[in-house]
């Protein structure tokens, strides 16, 4: 595994806290085709948690419609958003500007593409291809007397694709940290956006959920042309497996959700080196209370575990040799509460844990740290009384904080007598946003 710099550490931070701020969210194209608001699908009027209806959209490869007419599958969203770090200057910028392609395309085949510009400096953008998930399903076929929907999806983040949206690359978060599981986007080297599969899945019963598919790392050259810095390369991977299997009960008021994920792969990284064999091994779980829509209450708990083996062991400056098996966690604990779909508070608690290894996890040999984030928000459009159906609005205040890093709260980058040391709360930030889809 490689370590990143202190530099690179602090960017995936800085990348970490936009994307939680403005996380997975309702796209008013699928308001358009389906005709249904966009807090129909999501239980805050802007997203990020699906509630049952917007699960089953997305189970049904986006193609639901309100049957009036072929609708254009294209959204568009800007983001202005105020940063305050705890240490450096604080900066106003239109961070992010993105073009969605999603939706409808047949009565079997829909999706959804994130087309992303980021902020990188002054009056400069990058432009990637952030997400993808195209579909294909069959719907109303029958199983020993039960309502089965099967269908393959292609997709370009492992975890992205699923209904449940409680897997860290689905709910676009993941613990930061100097290690991390192929599952988090923000482990170093990350698969997220990175690499290209397919699955095929399935849904029994309304309840019983499956899921198998393999992936592979694109080439370097192909993440360059895509807007990705190729210095985040995951790696060649092989003999790659993912698979998923949940149980989904919609009780109308209330929603519950328990699954497992597994995703195995051989890693070179660098692509000419030695191969580690690596497996994530994660559960998870969800609950939902809709009610009425006038409170709604939604806490989830994710833990994967990442077991390695490495191809080759590390020798150290002072002749110690770095373990060759390791066995890395990730937890991400959230809680959500929204009033009328319109105003929401959620709390993030997130922890990544791995063994002492003092070759590969300088200066101290300890990856653990603690982090959290707390958001709320306020969605005034994208009910059935709203305004205005052809977009919508969201304004965010988000605190981002560490209290661990290196497992050390003090002097976490081990710096010599006499510098200034960065202690864990020198990484937290503050941030206001305002998003606008349309």
């Amino acid at each position: 595994m490689c370590r990143p710099t202190h530099r690179s550490l602090w960017s995936g931070i800085a990348l970490l806290l936009l994307m939680a701020s403005n996380a997975a969210h309702a796209i008013p194209a699928y308001a358009r085709q389906t005709g249904s608001a966009c807090a129909d699908c999501h239980a805050g009027a802007y997203g990020p948690q699906l509630t049952p209806y917007g699960m089953r959209f997305k189970l049904n490869g986006y193609t639901d419609t309100d049957g009036k007419g072929f609708k254009v599958p294209v959204s568009g969203q800007l983001t202005e958003t105020h940063t305050a770090p705890a240490r450096g200057n604080s900066t106003t910028n239109l961070t992010e500007g993105d073009l969605y392609l999603a939706g409808r395309l047949t009565d079997n085949l829909g999706g959804y593409v994130k087309i992303e510009a980021d902020h990188t400096g002054h009056n400069t953008y990058n432009t990637k291809l952030s997400n993808v998930d195209l579909r294909f399903v069959a719907k109303e076929l029958k199983m020993r007397g039960k309502d089965l929907t099967l269908g393959v999806s292609v997709n370009n983040s492992p975890g992205f694709q699923d209904p449940i949206a409680a897997l860290p690359n689905a709910a676009l978060i993941g613990p930061p940290g100097v290690t991390g599981t192929l599952l988090n986007p923000s482990s170093p080297n990350t698969l997220t956006d990175r690499v290209i599969g397919a699955s095929v899945y399935g849904l029994y019963d309304s309840v019983w959920y499956g899921e198998v598919g393999t992936y592979k790392s694109l080439p370097t050259s192909q993440q360059d042309r895509l807007g990705y810095n190729i210095n985040g390369d995951p790696g060649k991977l092989g003999d790659t497996g993912y698979f998923r299997f949940a149980y989904m009960k919609d009780l109308k008021r209330q929603f519950f959700s328990a699954g497992v994920v597994a995703l195995t792969t051989k890693r070179q990284l660098p692509r000419s080196g030695p191969s580690d064999d690596l497996t994530d091994l994660g559960y998870d779980l969800t609950y939902q209370y809709l009610g009425n829509r006038e409170h709604i209450v939604q806490a989830s708990y994710v833990n994967i575990m990442e077991r390695r083996h490495y191809g080759t062991r590390l020798l150290g400056p002072d002749g110690f040799v770095a373990p060759g098996r390791a066995t890395v966690h990730d937890q991400t604990a959230t809680l959500t509460y929204t009033f009328r779909q319109t105003y929401g508070v959620v709390l993030t608690h997130m922890l990544s844990t791995g063994p002492r290894d003092a070759v590969r996890y300088t200066p101290y040999g300890d990856p653990n740290a603690t982090s959290n984030l707390i958001t709320v928000f306020w969605a005034p459009f994208g009910k059935d009384d709203s305004y205005t159906t052809i977009a919508n609005l969201k304004i965010a205040a988000t605190w981002f904080r560490f209290t661990r890093f290196n497992g050390r709260y003090t002097n976490i980058f081990g710096a010599p007598p006499g510098a200034l040391p960065t202690s864990a709360g020198d990484l937290n930030a503050f941030s206001v946003s305002a998003s606008l889809a349309f």
